[in-house]
């Protein structure tokens, strides 16, 4: 063992903290109680934040170097050998470039691997369109038995972390780079498969995930100060999806926005709009908001956000105009 790293694990709300952050700290705390736990990274446990495991269990910590396709493959095999691994990268090399190897080694042969990929979506901010995957959702929702996870914050995506250490099977978790306010408390519980109900609305269903949860919850309370009642959604399990919480508050409201920091193919948007077709027999509005099937590029990355119509204010708009509808 190496030497001792001290963490910080609970957060007040409103604290601006990174889920690449909590990411590093709750996979620090399961490797003390853990043996089974080992971590493989990229070349990147800086930005990542596995290097706090790293120093403190360096020899059950695996630097694969700039090889994301051949740290799947012994992901896998460290996983059909009985251990927990954990493999770290960037969003766009542990989604993208080495997808056919998360499909092939890891899913086909149900290995017990958690894909966490940190840096995802528009907020990666200057690195420019080449790092700001917008795709990995889909990616990751395309491929058999993958459980697919965005976590809004700090606090969900430490309490998901220790979800899937305890789910038997392959998880694809998406982290940002980004600090993000704080909008849950300690005592917050992420369940894969279970969505929850922020606060509850008559008016409009809003469903959202990873970043735009935040964004989500002070947009609603400028609507509310106009008199339009928001139900909103965080359903941070994209996949499998609380379908039933969903379509129950889509039923009740009789129209659904769908939020993401991602293309609006294959994300979290398709995901519901699936399930209200195929489960609902209602006429339902509906609408997702989301990166419009374009390329990012570099800038600041709430910048970024606002440039690509996903500022408060444009969630603001949309209720607006899908209620007039």
């Amino acid at each position: 063992m190496g030497a001792q790293v001290d963490i910080k694990t609970e957060w007040k709300l409103g604290d601006k903290i990174a889920t690449r952050e909590a990411y590093g700290q709750a996979l620090l705390e399961l490797g003390r109680v853990n043996s089974n736990i080992v971590v493989l990274d990229a070349d990147l446990s800086g930005s990542t934040q596995t290097k706090l495991f790293a120093k403190e269990f360096p020899d059950r910590f695996f630097n694969m170097g700039i090889a994301e396709n051949n740290m799947m493959g012994v992901s896998a095999g460290l996983a059909l050998a009985g251990k927990i691994p954990f493999a770290s990268s960037f969003a766009m090399f542990a989604a993208g470039r080495a997808w056919e190897f998360v499909r092939n080694s890891i899913a086909h042969n149900h290995a017990n691997v958690k894909v966490c990929a940190t840096h995802a979506g528009l907020t990666v901010g200057e690195d420019g369109a080449s790092h700001q995957v917008i795709e990995d959702l889909a990616l990751m929702r395309s491929i058999p038995t993958m459980v697919v996870i965005v976590p809004a914050d700090a606090q969900e995506a430490y309490s998901a972390i220790y979800e899937i250490a305890n789910y038997e099977g392959p998880c694809y978790v998406r982290l940002g780079r980004a600090k993000v306010p704080v909008c849950f408390d300690k005592n917050y519980k992420f369940q894969i498969g279970k969505a929850n109900i922020i606060h509850e609305g008559s008016d409009i269903t809003v469903v959202s995930c990873g970043m735009m949860t935040p964004r989500a919850i002070e947009a609603s309370k400028i609507l509310a100060q106009e008199g339009i009642k928001v139900e909103l959604i965080n359903s941070a399990s994209i996949k499998p999806l609380d379908s039933k919480t969903i379509i129950n508050s889509a039923s009740k409201t009789g129209c659904v926005l769908t939020l993401e920091e991602h293309n609006i193919e294959g994300g979290l948007g398709d995901a519901v709009a699936s399930a209200i077709l195929e489960q609902s027999s209602q006429h339902i509005k509906f609408k997702r908001l989301g990166v419009q099937d374009i390329f990012g590029q570099s800038g600041d990355a709430y910048e970024l956000l606002d440039h690509y119509g996903l500022s408060v204010q444009d969630i603001v708009s949309e209720v607006k105009v899908l209620l007039k509808k």
